[in-house]
């Protein structure tokens, strides 16, 4: 395919252009479908962002192509949580139709990210106009020969290179490479049936989700687990394991195994607009009181509204980052408590209440002190 090609000589493009040796901003990796890439902050007189204390000396961040590029932008997401950062992965997301090629994303990046930190825009970012100049014709002939429902279904119905193949199950333990090509298999179906549920963006990122977290550490450490609800990429049940042992939470799931029970199930939803908008996220037992849990067992984190997610947030952190929540807000298990307290109206209710009340009052910052 030409727009394959093409990526593959952009991709190329930027490594040349952005080798890990260079001083402010590195191609760590590059494929047809993945960039990683690393932005120096320190070293050049940079601030940081603004109104960053932490002054990271460098910032990581992956760019995924979906199915559908260039039809759509890539995908972006990266583990810092500064805030201007992912306000410039909203941008890039968001930006219109001819800014989703991947050099055009880079070069916003690039200088969005020199921009916060007070740094002078380096000047290989320049080269980037001249190689799309270069590009130009190739790339009105190419949009003009592909309809973008054809793109899609051609790119749908490729089956990955032997290399990248080898790459997605590196890592994954068999089990679970099983359950992650059950899904592709489900997807193709669907297409064929022409009956194809959530979204290309979604389906693509939840995917590079799974894949993340059945390679990482903490899964296989069995702090937590996943299982999709009816084989629905969907729809997760997490089972929470373990949680800072010096915390009551600790002792009382270690009492909670005498009623045959060793987790926290946690329920998570998504929709087709993931990762644009945050999962809903539920407690469905046991029933818990503190640890920010509301009536019907939805959680109150600002991570989980509108407000305050971001697309660059990978779910592994999030999943952490609810066990931490509860830990600090001092959540204890209520034995012999009923099981109907916790449902989904109730959940979805309590939860669509706590926002009006925030979205009016705004949210509570703790002291520094308390963590």
């Amino acid at each position: 395919m030409a727009c394959l090609a093409r990526l593959r000589d952009d991709t190329r493009f930027l490594e040349t252009t952005f080798p890990p040796n260079h001083r402010r901003f590195q191609i760590v990796s590059a494929t047809v479908d993945e960039v990683s890439c690393r932005f120096l902050i320190g070293g050049g007189g940079g601030a940081g962002p603004a109104g960053d204390a932490s002054n990271e000396a460098a910032v990581v961040f992956t760019a995924n192509f979906s199915e559908s590029y260039p039809q759509t932008a890539p995908i972006w997401f990266t583990e810092s949580e500064i805030s201007p950062i992912a306000a410039i992965l909203e941008r890039l997301s968001e930006t219109t139709k001819g800014n989703y090629n991947i050099c055009k994303q880079m070069r916003i990046l690039i200088t969005e990210l020199c921009r916060e930190c007070r740094l002078p825009v380096p000047d290989e970012v320049f080269r980037i106009d001249e190689y799309l100049h270069g590009k130009n014709d190739q790339m009105e002939v190419d949009s003009s020969d592909e309809d973008p429902d054809e793109f899609h279904y051609e790119m749908e119905l490729t089956e990955p290179s032997e290399t990248q193949a080898k790459e997605d199950c590196e890592g994954i333990d068999t089990e679970h490479l099983l359950t992650l090509e059950k899904l592709k298999q489900s997807q193709r179906l669907e297409f064929e049936r022409g009956s194809v549920s959530g979204s290309v963006q979604a389906t693509d990122r939840l995917m590079k989700e799974l894949r993340d977290i059945y390679r990482s550490s903490s899964f296989k450490q069995g702090i937590y687990s996943v299982e999709l609800v009816n084989d629905s990429l969907y729809e997760w049940n997490i089972k929470l394991f373990k949680v800072d042992s010096d915390s009551a939470l600790y002792n009382d799931l270690v009492a909670y195994k005498k009623d045959g029970f060793d987790h926290i199930l946690l329920n998570c939803t998504f929709k087709e607009t993931f990762p644009f908008e945050p999962p809903f996220v539920r407690i469905i037992h046991p029933v818990i009181s503190g640890g920010y849990v509301l009536a019907g067992g939805a959680i109150c984190m600002e991570l989980l509204t509108k407000h305050g997610w971001s697309s660059a947030y990978g779910l592994e952190s999030l999943i952490l980052q609810i066990a931490a929540t509860l830990v600090k807000g001092k959540a204890r298990i209520q034995f012999g408590a009923a099981k109907t307290q916790y449902s989904l109206a109730r959940a979805h209710q309590s939860f669509k209440s706590l926002i009006m009340i925030h979205e009016k009052n705004g949210w509570f910052t703790p002291p520094k002190e308390d963590g």
